[in-house]
Order: structure tokens, then C-alpha cells, then sequence
């Protein structure tokens, strides 16, 4: 199996420094996925209330045999769920669906700035990991200025934003400003879902030079960046190989040649996107 660094949170705890992302797999992929994936050697998994396959993710972490304390279990609240009092009852059926007495790491999946309830279910969270039944709280698609509210009003910043990231929308400003707070990158959509990313011919050209996949260049330029991909993958072979990217490394020069393309963004913007 191949070892697998890891990050430290804001908060002592450790976040692998890859991971396995099930949207949009249903819960019999999802087990399946899991399963294989923490047979391989991954030990982060992240799902959500939305992706509505937790109890898939629950029943592979369990078939795996790998015991429960090595693997980093991440889940979301949905936007429906807002509130203080709906994030901890929304917790608690993730919590069940899943089948686990914790959770690793638990995010609000988008902030929905029209309903303005995202700093009750961040105080509900800071609740949750005070009371022992999540060991890290994040968040997810947050801006700077989301981010500067949670710390004004609760003194309490996340220790991941999970946001869009790959070489086509590089987040450059919100990664400094993680950096400088010490939030952790996580990226979603790693290898630039529904784009022809990968047929870039700049990461094609490094890939050869280097004698690996075009993926497995994309997911180094991420942990490079100090960023933790969570690549989506049912193969037991592209698991594998997304994996094994801790062998080689990207000159400066190839980390700039493989951002270099036009920049744009797949998904919803945060300001205005809801999802419930």
C-alpha cells in the first residue's frame, strides 16, 4: 500500500493528503468504491447528505476491515438544513445513515448568503466538536467573505474549505488567504469534471516527460499546492493510479505551464448558488 502523507489542521487533528470523493455514485457504488478504495491504502472518504449515499459509505468502511479510527470520514449538511437547531438534527441522521459513533470532518456544503443561516449551523457545529461527535468542522465553497464573518462572529474558523479547485480555476487569492488563516485546501472536481482538462496539451507534454498519467500530473499539481484532491473513482485501477502520485514531482516550471490555460469555474458560484 502506498503511504499516504498527511496534513495538520488548525485543530490537531491530521487530514490525509488525498482522498476519495463518491458524488455521484448511489449508495451500492458508493460501498463498492469505498471498500476497494480503503483496500488500496486511501484513508480520507467524503461524501454528503446530498449525494445520498451515506449508507453506502457507511457499509464499505465497514466491509473494508480497515479499523475505524484510520479513516477520515467527511459528510455535509445541505442547505435545507440551516439553522442551529437543524444542523444538529441533520447531523444526527447523517450520523445514523452512516452507521458511525463520530464524524471526522463535517462542512456546510454551500453557504446560501440568500437565507443568511450559515453562521447558526457553524455555531451548531462548533457545538457538535465540543460535545465529542465530530473531531473537525469545515466548510465548503465559502468566499473570503464568508469566511471573515464566521471568524467575527464566533472567533472560530473552519479547518478546510472545500472548494472548487484544479489548473483551469486555481483560486489563487482564496488559497493566500487560507494560507495566511490556516484553513486547509481541499479541492473538489480535482481533474476538472466535464472539461477536456486532461487532453490539455501542456498536461499531456508533462505527463510524458515524466512517464505518468495526465491525472496523476493534475492531482500532483494539487498536492503540491498543499491542497487534498479528492478525486471520484468506482475503478479499482484509476484509484490506483490516482493514488500513486507521491513519487514524482512537478518543477516550478511545470507548476506554472499546467495552470496556465484560460481559467474558468465548472460549478455554481457561491455567492449566488443554492442548493438544498
Amino acid at each position: 500500500m502506498i503511504d499516504i502523507p498527511v496534513h495538520q489542521l488548525n485543530d490537531d487533528t491530521t487530514l490525509p493528503a488525498i482522498g476519495l470523493g463518491t458524488w455521484p455514485m448511489d449508495d451500492a457504488q458508493a460501498e463498492d468504491a469505498v471498500a476497494e478504495a480503503l483496500g488500496l491504502g486511501y484513508r480520507l472518504v467524503d461524501t454528503a447528505t446530498n449525494y445520498r449515499n451515506e449508507s453506502g459509505v457507511g457499509r464499505g468502511l465497514v466491509r473494508s476491515g480497515v479499523p475505524r479510527e484510520d479513516v477520515v470520514v467527511t459528510t455535509k449538511l445541505p442547505g435545507r438544513h440551516h439553522g442551529h437547531a437543524e444542523t444538529l438534527a441533520s447531523f444526527e441522521e447523517s450520523r445514523a445513515r452512516l452507521g458511525v459513533e463520530y464524524v471526522d470532518l463535517y462542512l456546510i456544503h454551500w453557504p446560501l448568503p440568500r437565507v443568511d443561516k450559515y453562521v447558526d449551523s457553524w455555531k451548531a457545529m462548533i457545538k457538535l466538536r465540543e460535545d465529542g461527535l465530530v473531531r473537525s468542522i469545515g466548510v465548503s465553497n465559502f468566499t473570503v467573505a464568508h469566511l471573515e464573518r464566521l471568524e467575527k462572529e464566533t472567533g472560530v474558523l473552519p479547518s478546510v474549505n472545500q472548494i472548487e479547485l484544479h489548473p483551469h480555476h486555481p483560486q489563487d487569492e482564496l488559497r493566500a488567504f487560507h494560507e495566511a488563516k490556516g484553513i486547509r485546501t481541499e479541492s473538489y472536481s480535482p481533474l476538472g469534471r466535464g472539461t477536456r482538462l486532461l487532453e490539455d496539451p501542456a498536461v499531456v507534454a508533462t505527463a510524458e516527460s515524466l512517464g505518468v498519467t495526465p491525472a496523476q500530473v493534475v492531482l500532483r499539481w494539487h498536492v503540491q499546492l498543499g491542497a487534498v484532491p479528492i478525486p471520484k473513482s468506482a475503478s479499482p485501477e484509476r484509484q490506483r493510479t490516482n493514488l500513486d502520485v507521491f513519487g514524482f514531482s512537478l518543477g516550478p516550471a511545470q507548476m506554472r505551464t499546467v495552470s496556465e490555460r484560460a481559467h474558468r469555474r465548472i460549478g455554481g458560484d457561491p455567492e449566488t448558488h443554492e442548493e438544498f
